[in-house]
C-alpha cells in the first residue's frame, strides 16, 4: 500500500510541479513582455537584459502563487481511476452508490475543498516545526528572513503525500480499491 502512495504522489508532485511553473512562465514572460513594449522597446544590452530577467522573476513568485492553486484544483482530477501498484483511487458520486468513471471538474468541488483543508492545516504544522527549529537551531529571528513561495511549495509537496494517506478517511467519497 505504502507503494501505491509513493507512486501516486510522484505521479501527482510531477503534475503540480510541471502544470504551475509552465503556466507561471507563459504569464510571467507575457507580463514581461508587456513591461518591455510599455518602456518604448528600448535597445537590448545587457543592463536592459539583467532588469528584463528581474521582472521576470519578480513576477514569477507573484504569478506561481496563483498558478499554484489552478494546477492543485486540476492535479486532483488526475489521480482517480489509475491503477498503481495494484491500488487506485476511486471517487463515488454524491450518494455514494455509483463510481465515477468520467471525472469532470464539477465532480471534485466537494472532494477539492475537503482536501485543500486537509492541505492546508498539513501545511500549517509544517510551518509550526519549522518555526520550532529556527527559533531553536538557527540564527534567523522570523519566519519572513527565510520563508518565500519556495518553501511553501515544498512543504505543500511533503504534505501532498500525507494527505493522499489521509484523504480516504475525511473524504467519503473517496475510496482505495484494488485494480
Amino acid at each position: 500500500m505504502i507503494k501505491f502512495y509513493i507512486e501516486l504522489w510522484l505521479r501527482w508532485s510531477l503534475r503540480l510541479t510541471l502544470c504551475s511553473t509552465i503556466l507561471a512562465s507563459i504569464a510571467t514572460s507575457f507580463i514581461t513582455l508587456y513591461i518591455y513594449l510599455a518602456q518604448g522597446m528600448v535597445e537590448l544590452n545587457d543592463k536592459s537584459i539583467d532588469a528584463l530577467a528581474d521582472v521576470f522573476l519578480f513576477w514569477f513568485s507573484i504569478v506561481w502563487s496563483f498558478t499554484l492553486l489552478l494546477a492543485l484544483f486540476r492535479s486532483l482530477k488526475y489521480i482517480f481511476n489509475i491503477c498503481a501498484s495494484g491500488y487506485m483511487l476511486k471517487l463515488y458520486s454524491c450518494g455514494g452508490k455509483e463510481i465515477l468513471e468520467n471525472i469532470g471538474y464539477g465532480d471534485l468541488l466537494k472532494v477539492w475543498r475537503k482536501w485543500l483543508m486537509l492541505l492546508i492545516w498539513l501545511v500549517g504544522s509544517f510551518m509550526i516545526s519549522s518555526i520550532i527549529y529556527t527559533k531553536l537551531f538557527t540564527s534567523f529571528d522570523g519566519v519572513f528572513e527565510w520563508f518565500n513561495i519556495y518553501y511553501l511549495f515544498a512543504f505543500l509537496l511533503i504534505s501532498g503525500y500525507f494527505s493522499f494517506i489521509l484523504m480516504s478517511f475525511r473524504c467519503k467519497r473517496v475510496k482505495v480499491v484494488k485494480c
